[in-house]
């Protein structure tokens, strides 16, 4: 399931990628009432994944390791639901620390400025 559309801009340490597709009716994590704001983490995570693979492209690393997602910490949610007439989601992760054996990042998930959530994640390498 990938929840990001494009990324717009990325760093060493920060991505920022958007996602458009969070109003659609097939939308894999949206039910009846909406999308909830705690499946934002999904996208902060997804963008942390997707920066380490940028990472390892740039470093000529022939293949993506394969991790697991084994934290969160510190989500805050300022929605129950998002607004999904609102517009495109602005999702933002920056690398706090990164070695052999896993990463940690925060993110955020912004809608026109707004925040919508914000947390942190931690990532083991299965390979490690």
């Amino acid at each position: 399931m990938c929840l990001l559309d494009h990324v717009l801009d990325w760093n060493d340490r920060t991505v920022h990628a958007i996602a458009q597709r969070h109003g659609l009716h097939d939308h894999p994590l949206r039910y009846a009432a909406g999308l909830h704001a705690v499946h934002l983490a999904e996208y902060g995570a997804q963008a942390s994944a997707v920066h380490a693979a940028l990472l390892a492209a740039s470093r000529d690393e022939a293949r993506m390791r394969p991790g697991r997602l084994v934290s969160l910490r510190d989500v805050h949610l300022a929605v129950e639901y998002v607004e999904l007439s609102r517009g495109r989601l602005d999702v933002h992760a920056e690398c706090l620390f990164a070695d052999e054996r896993g990463a940690q990042y925060t993110f955020s998930v912004l809608q026109n400025g707004q925040p919508l959530a914000s947390g942190r994640t931690a990532v083991m390498y299965t390979d490690a």
